[in-house]
């Protein structure tokens, strides 16, 4: 039996892995082996597969039989190619120790650099590049190696570096000579036996291990975690470790490092875009500690070394046929490669970037469909800052992720944790955020840094989670962690700020923010993706506003109308309220004749609103209390206006109260006790399309019976309907088209739903009440404890969320296949909010659903995923 291999060269133009070995190699190891091999010039080196990180954790932090040796031999393979050694004083071999999985998480893992340095080598470091260089690099090494393998806080070598260059009156690292640095590393190895109680490690090899030990430890670091639970990342195997020659872009005013885009991560645009760093090293460009050049500067101060970088640009992006995020480093005016990846993007240029490829014939429509993830589309759909608001601009910075922002200062990401905790909307404002700030920056409505640029990680982060993003803003003064300055002004934490991320304004107190209206390459996309799916798309509305709205954002109809929605609005809530405490059906009967002409009102609006469109509308399906007041002062104010005694009120109140709501006097049961109301409302409903139809607008009205449990209910209440119905039909002498069916939201139903579907003309799902009720957690209480269920491990995402496609959905598939063994041509769809989650949504194609429903901004996400959906058939 072969022995499994877990380690993988490149180099010297040719390497053992591909692009299509992410989940092994990692996405960083996968791409530097398709660059060498595309003749790339690529620092050779070798990947460490995410197979051992699998091995290392599953055997208690041991590493797989022979690793070691894999490791050495190819060690040895890259110290021949070099013609330099690690831990040779004469010629030494410096390397790059990082993380890399299957999935980029940006700075969410650690990185060693400059590894192979010690007191020796940096004696033929200095003959190789000057004394200067060699001791930068060995005092970043022994930072970097302090900080992120032994866990020494980056601060304590903060400070004996600012102590240094206090002492020597100067700003800028670049200004210490070399004896300052030689003095620096002699004080960064007393701090480190002082925080380690051990010597700096010499032996290159043990640093080496000890360096791999860490980039697989950070796998399970706080802050990687956080950034999976977030992201919803799942599956993957853990981080592989790429060990790389070191190339230097702080050698001098002839080198640097930067990070390049080949298109507009923000807005989509096809300009080549990024920033770079002269005589700078590696993290110094994402770390936004110094300001960088743009690339149109390049093009000017380094034409030839510009030109290289557009020509592998155009490459890479031919080659992977998507936006790449590249980083690179020019040592000594020599250009090299060190990672390619598909670029994090915003919604609007993932939009943008899918149909101009399609366009310029690098994809076709499928391919360009697929591109964008239909939860980003959440992202164009929020708010932007009304243009006619006069607003008052005190700062500005970068534009780093747009879209608009309000909310209260914190200056923590503890701080907005707890403060989005408590409801409040929040802004980070932070001098630059780093990869520990993530839980912060998740709940954060928008994110304000006073230091960084464009692909600083504030910008790159921001923008992969949509946050409204304002960095590098120098008008920022933080003090502590409760005050600041902004341009001129003083503000504390709590006190409101505006953010517009397009623009980079930071603007004094709130703003009103407008919804926007997609257009363009949103609305080419979307038409792709009608093109492609093969199942409905409605919209939950219980206004014709919100009916008017989801029908521009594509919907197909009305999958849920809440008719309870309606008893609240205005003075319909006393007429409400004298029918619930009437003593008979006569004075409920009398206060429905006050509700029927205003229900009979709101059907003609989403009628008219849905023209041509089926609309399916539910009939009262909340228990009665939730009409009343509970309060002894509400309840006294509604005696006064109802002449009712105070005493007998409360009694009623007290009366109609229920122990589980969920499993009480509501839906279809409300109908049987009390068949006015349904009465009531099937002839409002009725009469709404019937004077709408002799207006000239298509009706096609879809009455639903909630909460069925047994065929005998359904039964009872579509015969009550259909008489009704036919009562107002014959009145009017008009002839209306309609449709009788019922909710499945039970889980008895969904089991008998071959006799329901005798009955009921369509089913639609509704999977808020029957996750409820399948498992057994109440939708108000389920917050208390699902968030540890969900980082535990024991559920995969919140049920309420995303529909949990092995229990509830085999029920709803059940439901599905049982009615239609009983009518052929039984229509079904799903009506709770799963409606517009695109995995639920995916769920709904595959059972063979005709429809979907959501609320009005999950429209454009539900039919794109559909689109997916009957792509991946």
């Amino acid at each position: 039996m072969a022995k499994e291999k877990y380690v993988y060269f490149f180099g010297g133009g040719k390497a053992e892995g591909r692009a299509d070995m992410k989940e092994f190699l990692g996405g960083k190891g996968a791409n530097l082996a398709e660059m060498t091999n595309l003749g790339i010039p690529v620092p050779p080196g070798f990947t460490i597969g995410a197979t051992v990180c699998d091995i290392y954790y599953k055997q208690g932090e041991q590493y797989p039989e022979g690793l070691r040796e894999e490791v050495a031999d190819h060690l040895d393979r890259l110290e021949k190619l070099m013609k330099k050694k690690l831990g040779d004083p004469a010629n030494p071999l410096l390397v790059s120790v990082r993380s890399g999985a299957a999935i980029s998480m940006p700075g969410m893992m650690d990185t060693v650099l400059n590894l192979g340095t010690n007191d020796e080598t940096v004696k033929g470091l200095e003959k190789m590049t000057g004394e200067r260089f060699a001791w930068d690099a060995y005092r970043r090494f022994i930072q970097m190696f302090g900080n992120v393998v032994m866990g020494i806080d980056g601060e304590e070598f903060e400070h004996v570096l600012d102590a240094q260059k206090k002492s020597r009156g100067v700003e800028l690292d670049t200004e210490l000579s070399a004896d300052d640095l030689r003095e620096i590393v002699k004080n960064y190895k007393v701090l480190y036996k002082k925080k380690t109680g051990e010597d700096f490690p010499q032996d290159p090899l043990l640093q080496l291990w000890k360096s791999i030990d860490a980039v697989f430890g950070s796998w399970n670091n706080d802050r990687a975690i956080k950034y999976r639970a977030i992201n919803e990342i799942r599956g993957l195997l853990g981080t592989a470790v790429n060990v790389q020659t070191m190339v230097f872009g702080n050698a001098g005013d002839d080198s640097g490092t930067g990070v390049c885009f080949s298109r507009d991560p923000s807005t989509g645009e096809k300009v080549f875009y990024g920033e770079y760093l002269m005589n700078a090293q590696g993290e110094d460009v994402v770390a936004g500690i110094r300001t960088p050049e743009s690339l149109d500067d390049m093009s000017r101060e380094l034409p030839e070394i510009y030109k290289q970088l557009v020509d592998i640009k155009d490459k890479l992006e031919q080659h992977y046929k998507d936006m790449q995020d590249m980083e690179f480093t020019i040592e000594k005016g020599t250009l090299y490669m060190l990672q390619t990846r598909t670029g994090k993007r915003t919604a609007q240029s993932a939009v943008t970037i899918a149909v101009s490829m399609e366009k310029e014939g690098l994809i076709d429509k499928k391919k360009a469909v697929n591109r964008v993830a239909p939860a980003q589309l959440d992202q164009l759909l929020h708010p932007m800052i009304d243009p006619k608001e006069k607003v008052d601009v005190i700062a500005k910075g970068l534009p780093a992720s747009p879209g608009a922002a309000v909310g209260e200062i914190v200056f923590t990401a503890q701080m907005a944790e707890e403060e989005a905790a408590r409801g409040k909307n929040v802004i980070l404002v932070r001098l630059e955020t780093s990869p520990e700030d993530i839980g912060g920056m998740n709940v954060a409505k928008g994110i304000l840094t006073a230091r960084g640029g464009m692909t600083s990680h504030a910008a790159v982060v921001a923008r992969g989670m949509g946050k409204c993003c304002v960095a590098g803003c120098s008008g920022v003064r933080i003090k502590n962690d409760s005050e600041c300055e902004i341009g001129d002004a003083a503000f504390k934490a709590g006190d409101y700020i505006s953010l517009n991320g397009t623009t980079g304004e930071v603007i004094r107190g709130q703003v009103k923010l407008v919804e926007p209206e997609p257009t363009g390459d949103f609305a080419t996309l979307m038409g792709w993706a009608d093109e492609m799916r093969t199942i409905n798309v409605r919209t939950n509305a219980d206004t014709p506003a919100d009916a008017e709205n989801a029908r521009k954002l594509g919907a197909e109809g009305i999958g849920l109308c809440r008719t309870e929605h309606m008893f609240f609005e205005g003075d319909r809530i006393d007429a409400v309220r004298e029918m619930i405490l009437s003593e008979d059906e006569a004075g409920r009967r009398k206060a429905l004749a006050k509700l029927l002409p205003m229900q009979q009102s709101d059907f003609e609006g989403i009628f008219k609103a849905m023209d041509g469109l089926p609309v399916t509308i539910r009939l009262l399906d909340p228990p009665l209390h939730e009409f009343l007041p509970h309060k002894d002062e509400e309840i006294r104010e509604l005696s006064e206006t109802m002449g009712v005694p105070f005493d007998k009120l409360v009694q009623k109140v007290e009366s109609l109260k229920e122990f589980n709501p969920m499993l009480g006097h509501r839906g279809c049961r409300l109908g049987i006790t009390y068949p006015e109301i349904y009465e009531m409302q099937v002839e409002a409903i009725v009469a709404a399309a019937v004077a709408m139809q002799k207006a000239g607008v298509k009706v096609l009205p879809e009455i639903m019976i909630p909460l069925i449990g047994t065929v005998e209910e359904l039964r009872i209440l579509e015969e009550l309907t259909r008489r009704i119905a036919e009562k107002v039909i014959k009145e009017q002498n008009e002839k209306i088209e309609y449709m009788v069916g019922t909710m499945i939201e039970i889980p008895r139903a969904a089991l008998v739903a071959d006799k329901i579907a005798e009955v009921a003309e369509f089913f639609s799902f509704g999977t808020n009440d029957l996750t409820q009720m399948t498992f057994g957690y109440s939708r108000d209480d389920a917050g208390v404890f699902l968030p540890e269920y969900v980082a535990k491990g024991i559920l995969e995402k919140d049920p309420f969320q995303a529909l949990d496609q092995e229990g509830v959905g085999q029920l709803v598939d059940l439901g599905i296949k049982r009615g239609r063994q009983s009518r052929k041509n039984l229509k079904v769809g799903i009506c709770g909010e799963h409606g517009g989650e695109p995995s639920s949504v995916m769920f709904c194609h595959k059972v063979g659903m005709n429809y979907v429903s959501c609320s009005p901004f999950r429209v454009p996400i539900a039919r794109l995923a559909a689109a997916q959906a009957a792509l991946a058939d």
